[in-house]
């Protein structure tokens, strides 16, 4: 009974949110509400599997997902329960509706691994916006601007079907010319493809006006292409939903729920395959935004029409900076690799490479860290680590004296108003390694701007604590991976299991760029600090997400402009499961806690990440279609605060009270599901 008592409270904690904000469908629904509450009171499993299936007919009923026909608002309803309201409000936004349905189409690739990746729809007379996460299974940044991926012989190719209906074999085909511009993770979960005008005798649809004021509502609908997604726990529910039919065109009513800054929340029944899907307001016949995530029975999210406005303005004007982004790692599997030996040679300061073919491989690359200091090969040996830096200090140069002058984490960096300790290993207390300083026993490592609290029993971090200041952060040259002469050798990891695949990469847990702020010297050493392997844990090679490494530089963007100032805490998950390989023990999951004082508020803010890499460490599984992610690449969650003090046995003080999922148990996706963060936009900074 336990499994259907949760899904009966996730049912019914879903449809009281709905009614709550529709009062004409709460009065629709009362009279299956009445017959529950008798069903539930008489405790048998019967009654609880009958009460399950009634209130997912009010579901249904109050947040249907019909089908659509020939290409317009021929409104299939395929449930005697389905609602006399909606059908009412549908029918009277026919003529609206209409013109929306053709503008919207699915998007399907020829070349690559997925025959189709998510949703699409006009914003200009030939532009297709979609999601970043969607183009990126097909497209990338080369040089200064963008271009489809290679495919197994030529560059994949995509198109746009604006039909692709229940029962309709007919196409519309129109082909995505070239990308215009991907949003870069750090931005908003946006992109835009230009679109050829005239496919055959076709020519495209309008597009769709976006709006500029944007509200809440109960009255709009995503348009899109719902796939079945194996991540929902309610199966069942799912397919009497959507008559085990997917992939087609789909129309779901429901309401704008929140409205803030750059996103919307929306309750419409969504399902992976829906990334990218039109957000319609049913009354004034524009788009409200552009849906790029969501949970099932819990709540969606949407980057607001404006934005995607402002954005496609600023792409044509020339207005969006184009970086030239840095050449990504071999994407091919470890063991598709040729595992000749190999010799590098590196070019002096310039870190030049240059490939000669022999009976030996000799490759020697760009190193991915910058430039090297002037005579930094001096007293260093060569590593094949693949953490972009193949050097490593030999621990001759530096003495505990020379680390006198470090600051470390300044709790009061914030303001002394919103001072923050430093968090406290409690659980495993005892494991904390000290050491001698001056004659007295310490247990925090200080760096520039940072500080590292050990753990003696894995010879990793328990914690790396850091200050960032956005308004004096400065480029420095990479240096060499460095011992910390204060504690023993036999007490860090050096190598052992980094290296090449399938070893593991050097994963900083302060970022190497974060303490490099300051006056020129400050900033400098505070760069070389972060190259310590104390401040390392072992990662997959793949492990870093985009938006993992791009936590900090988004809150950076919300933190109070006239200071720009973040305080930053991440660490490893430690269990006792935990597998060794290579004679150490691999941590499967990493936690981060970002504090800053948010720029609409004025207060203290304190937000919790989560981030594994178990798949990664396992067999390679079937793609899950919808989900975007690879899961060798690992997937980040906003979380509470609480619920990584309990993981981790470590103590927050008063962050957890500050963090806007305080007295949540789950992530912020809710009903226990952990879907990975594919925006910012999903991140919750206030309550």
């Amino acid at each position: 009974m336990g499994k259907l008592q949760d899904q009966l409270a996730r049912l019914r904690r879903f449809n009281m949110s709905v009614r709550a904000g529709d009062s004409e469908l709460r009065v629709e629904s009362a009279d299956l509400g009445v017959e529950n509450e008798a069903l539930e009171m008489m405790q048998s499993p019967e009654a609880l599997d009958q009460a399950v299936e009634l209130e997912s007919i009010v579901m249904r009923r109050e947040r249907p997902v019909l089908a659509i026909q020939n290409n317009a608002t021929k409104l299939i309803f395929i449930d005697k329960a389905d609602s006399e309201i909606w059908e009412t409000r549908l029918k009277k936004a026919k003529p609206l509706l209409d013109k929306a349905i053709r503008a919207v189409g699915r998007v399907n690739l020829v070349g690559g691994q997925l025959d189709w990746v998510g949703t699409g729809w006009l914003v200009a007379e030939n532009v297709l916006v979609t999601n970043r996460h969607v183009a990126r299974e097909f497209a990338e940044r080369k040089g200064a601007g963008f271009t489809f991926k290679p495919g197994a012989s030529a560059p994949i190719e995509a198109n746009t079907d604006f039909l692709e209906e229940i029962d309709n074999p007919d196409q519309l085909l129109f082909k995505l010319v070239k990308p215009l511009h991907i949003e870069d993770a750090s931005g908003h979960d946006v992109a835009f493809f230009e679109i050829e005008i005239i496919s055959g005798r076709a020519k495209l649809a309008s597009p769709i006006d976006l709006a500029t004021d944007i509200t809440q509502t109960e009255n709009v609908a995503t348009i899109g292409y719902p796939a079945y997604d194996s991540r929902i726990p309610e199966p069942e529910l799912m397919e009497r939903i959507y008559g085990k039919v997917y992939n087609k065109k789909r129309l779901a009513p429901g309401g704008v729920t929140r409205v803030e800054p750059t996103r919307i929340w929306h309750n419409c029944t969504t399902l992976g395959g829906n990334s990218g899907s039109l957000v319609f307001d049913l009354d004034k016949g524009h788009a409200v935004g552009l849906h790029f995530s969501g949970s099932f029975l819990a709540t969606n999210y949407a980057v607001r029409a404006d934005v995607v406005k402002k954005l496609l303005e600023d792409v044509r004007a020339g207005r969006v900076p184009r970086r030239t982004e840095t050449p990504s790692r071999d994407p091919r599997p470890a063991s598709t690799r040729q595992s000749r030996p190999s010799t590098v040679i590196r070019q002096g300061v310039s870190g030049n490479s240059l490939t000669i073919p022999l009976t030996l491989r000799i490759s020697v690359e760009l190193d991915r860290g910058g430039p090297m200091a002037p005579g930094s090969a001096r007293g260093r040996v060569m590593d094949s680590g693949a953490d972009g830096s193949d050097m490593i200090d030999d621990g001759t140069e530096a003495v505990a004296a020379d680390y006198r002058n470090r600051g470390g984490y300044d709790l009061a960096f914030l303001g002394e108003e919103f001072s923050v300790d430093m968090p406290a290993v409690i659980r495993d207390a005892d494991d904390i390694l000290d050491f001698q300083e001056g004659g007295v026993s310490k247990t925090e490592l200080r760096y520039e701007h940072y500080s590292v609290i050990m753990s003696r029993s894995r010879r990793m971090c328990f914690l790396s604590a850091c200050n960032i200041n956005g308004n004096q952060s400065k480029k420095s040259v990479r240096v060499a991976w460095k011992w910390d002469p204060r504690i023993p050798m036999d007490q860090q990891i050096m190598k052992e299991c980094y290296g090449n695949p399938p070893k593991f990469s050097r994963g900083h847990m302060t970022r190497r760029e974060d303490p490099g702020w300051g006056t020129p010297d400050v900033a400098k050493r505070g760069n070389e600090d972060s190259m310590h392997v104390t401040n390392v844990t072992p990662q997959m090679q793949a492990f870093n997400a985009p938006i993992w490494l791009a936590l900090e530089d988004y809150a950076l963007q919300h933190a109070r402009e006239d200071a720009m100032k973040i305080s930053v805490f991440t660490g490893a998950y430690f269990a006792e499961a935990d597998p060794e390989m290579y004679g150490v023990r691999i941590p499967l999951a990493f936690w981060k806690v970002i504090a800053f004082i948010h720029d609409e508020t004025g207060k203290l803010c304190a937000t919790g990440y989560e981030m594994d890499q178990q798949q990664s460490l396992q067999p390679e599984e079937e793609f899950v279609f919808g989900a975007f992610t690879s899961p060798q690449l690992g997937t980040a969650t906003q979380v509470s605060i609480r619920s990584i003090e309990a993981r981790s046995g470590i103590s927050f003080g008063k962050l957890a009270v500050v963090d806007p999922l305080a007295g949540e148990e789950e992530s912020v996706w809710a009903g226990g599901s952990f879907a990975p963060l594919l925006a910012m936009e999903q991140i919750r900074f206030v309550r």
